[in-house]
């Protein structure tokens, strides 16, 4: 996927990451990795208020946060990042109980909850910063990951749907967004929201 930079054109990031409470306003748990307790998964589905939002609601669902990933600078700031010049997506960090909620059912959301064949966008939010991604930990996770895609994507197609976008890689570093992004929409309940789905339900098992 062309982002339009690379690690040597990108911007240099700060030798400082970004500090935050690191405790969940909703949830009231511990937002910092590692993640104690629970298994994590990292998505990208647009921008990443709403996304949050979808995936703290689900039963299951441990923890939350906001942040950036997938690029090349390091501790990036929100205005860098939607510069385009640091090659990260907006994603959300979800830690899980796989004894309450499976990964696969994470991923159905996460298809269900975005169009995943717009490229680089998500409804009117265009940029890099918006593109759609899998960012997975272990091999079990890349496997249904990419199991997921490729049916949901014969869906898709049949609903009249292009080809799917996504990308899928390992986990790389996840870089905290700023305090006031994380749990946007539970601060601030009337806040801009961009994320809308397909109307197409994913068929996974």
């Amino acid at each position: 996927m062309d982002l339009g930079v690379n690690e040597t054109t990108a911007l240099p990031g700060h030798e400082q990451a970004i500090q935050i409470s690191g405790t969940h306003a909703v949830l009231g748990s511990n937002m910092m990795l590692p993640l104690k307790g629970c298994e994590t998964a990292i998505f990208a589905l647009g921008c990443f208020w709403g996304a949050e939002r979808i995936f703290w609601k689900l039963d299951g669902v441990l923890t939350t946060a906001v942040g950036y990933t997938a690029g090349y600078s390091k501790n990036p700031t929100y205005e860098e990042v939607c510069s385009g010049r640091t090659g990260h997506t907006e994603a959300v960090l979800v830690g899980f109980d796989p004894t309450v909620i499976r990964y696969e059912d994470l991923l159905r959301t996460f298809w269900e909850a975005h169009n995943p064949t717009q490229g680089m966008r998500q409804g009117n939010d265009r940029g890099s910063q918006y593109r759609s991604g899998v960012y997975t930990f272990g091999d079990d996770q890349a496997a249904a990951a990419a199991a997921s895609k490729a049916s949901y994507e014969q869906s898709l197609k049949a609903a009249g749907h292009d080809d799917i976008t996504t990308e899928i890689a390992p986990a790389s570093e996840f870089f905290y967004a700023e305090e006031y992004h994380q749990q946007y929409l539970h601060k601030n309940p009337s806040g801009y929201c961009g994320i809308g789905g397909t109307g197409v339900s994913c068929p996974i098992a």
